[in-house]
């Protein structure tokens, strides 16, 4: 009798099962495309003993760096999930930069040798938060302080300490000139693996916590300083007094020339709190390009038309490469100790308590001594001194008890050192004695960009 082709319409139910195939009886070459579907596939049916152990050996290999978009297969808790291939390179990026310490210095606002706290500032300089200056022309009045940060969105991510301006006399019409804005500049040679003005230029990411009463559009400018080049971005401040991350992306800039392999100024940032015409009556300006002044801050609120007025900061890191809100890797907190360390490279502090034992003098004469205030780390450039000290020093010789110096000068200054000249009292010519700083008195040596 001859045998009918069996179809699968000749068989109904469950009247084939697995027990009535011989081994191999059916193959890969008689089964139509689709047939088999994850439904027809009981629950670990495939095991890894019935996978060819070339199933990924014999793949075609990556050529080329993966595309941000490329996806890779992960487990999540046994359950196949696909990552982009963007996320897994913002995580390397944050624990293998080139670079092991940040490329801001204090961003987290820790160290502030100057002081925590200045009232009635009216001009630019840096005050309170090392490496942050407040700069202004006709801007009101503010009280700068090292705030201290106890609640809020920022402290529960990390942060205890901010860059805080608060308007003691508003400026609610600006002058054409008026503006403020906080300052902070990277040294030159500090930004060569950056690759400004070469055609594989980095782009940057800059990401910060913010806060402030004022609400509305804000804006943070790039300068690069050799080239004279600037790109802006604007960011908004939704919710007043309350803490908002912001992640702002710079595009790469392959023209302008490179930037100086020196200890002067390479690239500055400046988060903008307000200002008249001659920086806000043109166009915001998006890419890099040559400075123009009208296009620095456009759009920007004015923080200064107010009393009620506060500004704070913190949270500060710059990252090489694109990166949104969800991939910025984290803050890269460093030790405290590390942290100023990095900050004395550009202001160093002596004194600021009652009877502080300063170094060895030398008395030259009946009421002169000399000696040499030493800097630890090396400072970035030659120091300038400025000091509440003058008249607030004494010594103390062998036998004798403290004797005030009346007057102190400093010369010879260099990035390594400085030497200090004291007069007064009544010593012992060629005797050598102890040199301390009165009161509160203290002596600053700053070599800022």
């Amino acid at each position: 009798m001859a045998l009918t082709k069996l179809t699968t319409k000749s068989i109904t139910g469950d009247t084939l099962e697995a027990g009535d195939l011989a081994a191999n009886s059916e193959d890969s070459s008689e089964l139509v495309d689709g047939s088999i579907d994850t439904s027809h596939i009981g629950a670990l049916q495939v095991t890894g003993a019935k996978l060819n152990t070339d199933v990924i050996s014999a793949q075609t290999a990556l050529g080329a760096t993966p595309a941000d978009t490329d996806e890779l297969l992960v487990s999540d808790a046994g359950v196949l999930k696909r990552v982009d291939y963007s996320h897994l390179k913002g995580i390397t990026a944050a624990n293998f930069r080139p670079n092991a310490n940040p490329f801001i210095i204090n961003g987290n606002m820790q160290v502030a040798q100057r002081g925590t706290s200045v009232t009635g500032v009216t001009s630019g300089g840096y005050r309170t938060c090392d490496r942050f200056e407040m700069r202004m022309t006709g801007f009101g009045t503010w009280t700068v302080t090292q705030e201290a940060l106890t609640a809020g969105e920022a402290f529960e991510d990390g942060f205890t300490t901010a860059f805080k301006l608060d308007n003691t006399t508003a400026d609610a019409s600006l002058g054409a000139g008026d503006y403020g804005r906080i300052h902070y500049a990277i040294e030159a040679q500090d930004c060569q693996q950056f690759k400004l003005g070469n055609s594989g230029s980095a782009t940057f990411t800059l990401g910060f916590w913010v806060k402030a009463t004022k609400t509305g559009t804000n804006v943070v400018a790039m300068v690069r300083t050799d080239a004279d080049r600037m790109c802006c971005q604007s960011y908004t401040i939704s919710s007043s007094n309350t803490w908002e991350y912001k992640v702002l992306n710079f595009p790469a800039d392959t023209s302008g020339g490179v930037v100086n392999n020196d200890n002067g100024e390479g690239l500055e940032i400046d988060w903008w709190t307000g200002s008249g015409t001659t920086h806000t009556s043109g166009t915001l300006q998006t890419t890099w390009a040559a400075k123009v002044n009208a296009n620095r801050a456009v759009g920007q609120v004015n923080h200064a038309d107010s009393t009620s007025n506060n500004f704070h900061l913190t949270g500060v890191q710059l990252e090489m490469g694109t990166y949104t809100s969800s991939n910025m890797p984290p803050f890269q907190h460093e030790s405290y100790g590390d942290n100023i360390f990095r900050c004395k490279r550009y202001c160093q502090s002596f004194g600021g308590s009652n009877a502080v034992h300063m170094m060895t003098a030398m008395c030259y004469s009946a009421s002169d001594a000399i000696s040499t205030l030493p800097f630890n780390p090396y400072m970035r450039s030659t120091a300038s001194i400025t000091t509440t000290a003058s008249g607030g020093w004494s010594v103390l010789e062998t036998g004798e008890g403290w004797s005030t110096m009346s007057t102190t000068s400093f010369d010879t200054m260099s990035n390594e050192s400085g030497r200090i000249y004291l007069q007064g009292g009544s010593h012992t010519a060629g005797s050598a004695v102890a040199l301390k700083i009165n009161a509160s008195n203290t002596v600053i040596a700053d070599a800022e960009l």
